[in-house]
């Protein structure tokens, strides 16, 4: 399965001023597998270390952090000479290791010519020192929809959409509806998605999303606090019911009875870290830059991956599947709002907000900002598209560029875009 962030990665070895890189990313996307199969393309020689299955690595960063000295000691460790032009020295799950993670700035200001990757799941929680200003960073996340589609074996489709070919996209509205939904079901976490495109087995799709989320609620005992694991799990699975409701922000009484901000800032505070939720806040004046206008305590909360979102929320395949099913009308357009911003996630879109109008009487799903200007997302279901929110924000702002995102075909009417869903991460 090919992964676009291979592209990035090529960049980032091809640049003059390349430093150590960090990828960041929630656990299960696959940053192992594509660091794996980078160094397979690219290099002579992988050095792989994780030091999460092998404490006794741990030894080498905690006698001395010296560029000289780690590459010496690797080499023994390893039975092999390392060439600092052809081999990538991998450093797997580094947060596991704070001499580790020090020693990228030594390697950035005395070997800059060592070809370092570093990668964790919990990197975004790493509790001590990082080496600010002295490493290169990304984050990985779920496959994005044309990743899926290629890992399907429709190159053809995949390669419509990115080169934008609306014509032909009007053509295959009915198959592109199809894939859609086996993407809704089935998500961009790697090991769902391997499954689907090898054996089209959907309750082993399912039963592989379970097993995931299990993994990630026996995360939260080991890796916090065990004061904060129940506030974790609460707020972990009141998501799916925010999202479900007309208005779709955050409620911290919903999770619980009398619950407050201050008893589960902590808790949202990791799970954002991690990359297993993202959160999206509000913004009434939508001026550059946008991070200077959003307000701290109106947010919505979605996870990461839309697949487990389905798991999470019990969605059967017949709810997807159906000849007659209305998924994507239904919920109030949930599932539609997760797919849209998994998207613009994957599409390296920042930042993104959401536009609300006084007391919520007018709501705009995504806000984000391109060429100096702010630029509005609506997201709408296959058969209404008819929004008041934005014809409010647009009489208000006169924005140059907004986005309609549904499952029309693509159009224009002025200076409102009409873009069909599987488009959005390439517009």
């Amino acid at each position: 399965m090919e992964r676009y962030a291979t592209k990035l990665l090529l960049e980032w070895k091809n640049s003059a001023n390349r430093r150590p890189l960090l990828v960041y990313g929630a656990r299960q996307v696959g940053k192992t597998w594509l660091v794996r199969e980078f160094a397979k393309a690219n290099y002579a020689q992988l050095i792989e270390l994780n030091f999460l299955t092998n404490e006794s690595l741990k030894d080498i960063f905690n006698h001395d952090i010296s560029p000289e000295y780690i590459v010496r000691q690797l080499e023994i460790r390893f039975n092999a000479k390392i060439d600092p032009d052809n081999a990538l020295l991998f450093f797997d799950e580094i947060q596991e290791s704070q001499r580790a993670m020090d020693s990228l700035k030594n390697f950035n200001d005395k070997a800059q010519q060592c070809n370092i990757i570093a990668a964790g799941s919990f990197l975004g929680v790493t509790i001590g020192r990082k080496p600010v200003g002295q490493t290169d960073q990304m984050t990985l996340y779920p496959m994005s929809f044309c990743e899926f589609l290629e890992a399907a074996g429709r190159d053809m489709m995949a390669a419509a959409i990115k080169r934008k070919d609306t014509d032909a996209m009007a053509g295959a509205r009915d198959m592109l509806e199809t894939l859609l939904r086996q993407y809704f079901y089935v998500g961009g976490m790697p090991a769902p998605v391997l499954e689907f495109v090898t054996n089209g087995n959907l309750n082993r799709v399912r039963e592989l999303q379970h097993e995931l989320l299990a993994d990630y609620k026996g995360d939260f005992s080991k890796h916090i606090d065990i004061r904060n694991t129940p506030k974790i799990r609460m707020l972990w699975d009141s998501i799916p019911m925010h999202l479900f409701k007309e208005n779709k922000k955050f409620v911290y009484k919903n999770i619980k009875s009398g619950g407050r901000a201050a008893e589960f800032e902590e808790a949202m505070q990791w799970l954002t870290d991690t990359g297993l939720i993202y959160k999206i806040n509000k913004v009434e004046t939508p001026k550059i830059p946008l991070k200077m206008h959003y307000k701290e305590d109106f947010f919505k909360l979605y996870m990461l991956d839309i697949g487990l979102f389905c798991a999470k929320a019990e969605i059967q395949q017949a709810d997807v599947f159906a000849p007659k099913s209305d998924i994507v009308d239904d919920m109030n357009g949930a599932l539609a709002e997760q797919f849209v911003l998994q998207e613009l996630k994957a599409s390296g879109i920042s930042p993104i907000f959401y536009w609300g109008h006084g007391n919520g009487t007018s709501e705009i799903d995504f806000i984000t900002q391109a060429n100096g200007e702010a630029v509005p997302i609506e997201v709408k279901s296959a058969k209404n598209t008819k929004s008041k929110s934005l014809k409010v924000y647009m009489q208000k702002f006169n924005p140059s560029k907004a986005i309609r995102a549904s499952l029309k075909n693509y159009g224009h009417d002025g200076n409102l875009l009409s873009v069909p869903l599987y488009m959005i991460g390439w517009v």
